[in-house]
């Protein structure tokens, strides 16, 4: 049966197109969710932060570490920024490349920061206060001990002492020589 025309020339409708309407299953699309990528799954126990991996390779790019720390590239160069020590090598192709003695500066920054809830200025000061070698071998110890490099408040009010006492003994070696 055709549509009997109206003077504008369309159909029945009285010159309003037809549209046929959609059903609400038909026009959503089941959307497969996303899924992790394989290369930022943990493949194994030590990749897991905080754990460095014993593969013995000397350079780490940018996403390993991430990946071996459990801190996001973005924050890796911000911290670049803050502790001007921390400051990668660079390849041909300006990807850097980090030692395993950059990692566990990041592991240790990152316990300063997120565990003992230091701010970037007290984790640089505290850093600095270690000095960059020993705040590694320490692991940046979680209290003031009284070890020999530091000092309890006793032992300050006697320094003077102390330090007239190590030059005779040094004095005593010196003249045994």
């Amino acid at each position: 049966m055709a549509a009997r025309r109206t003077k504008r020339g369309n159909d029945k409708t009285g010159g309003r197109k037809a549209t046929r309407k959609r059903s609400a299953s038909s026009n959503t699309t089941a959307k497969p969710r996303k899924r992790p990528h394989a290369k930022n799954a943990p493949q194994s126990a030590a990749a897991t932060p905080g754990a460095l991996p014993e593969d013995g390779k000397l350079y780490y790019r940018i996403g390993e570490v991430s990946r071996i720390t459990g801190v996001k590239p973005y924050v890796l160069r911000y911290w670049e920024s803050e502790f001007r020590w921390m400051s990668p090598q660079k390849s041909r192709s300006k990807q850097r490349l980090y030692r395993r003695k950059d990692i566990e500066m990041i592991l240790l920054i990152r316990r300063l920061l997120h565990e003992e809830r230091y701010t970037i200025a007290g984790a640089r000061k505290r850093l600095r206060e270690l000095g960059v070698g020993r705040a590694l071998e320490e692991g940046a110890p979680r209290a003031a001990s009284t070890d020999s490099l530091e000092l309890s408040g006793e032992a300050r009010g006697d320094l003077p002492g102390r330090f007239r006492q190590i030059r005779e003994e040094l004095e005593a070696i010196r003249s045994l020589l």
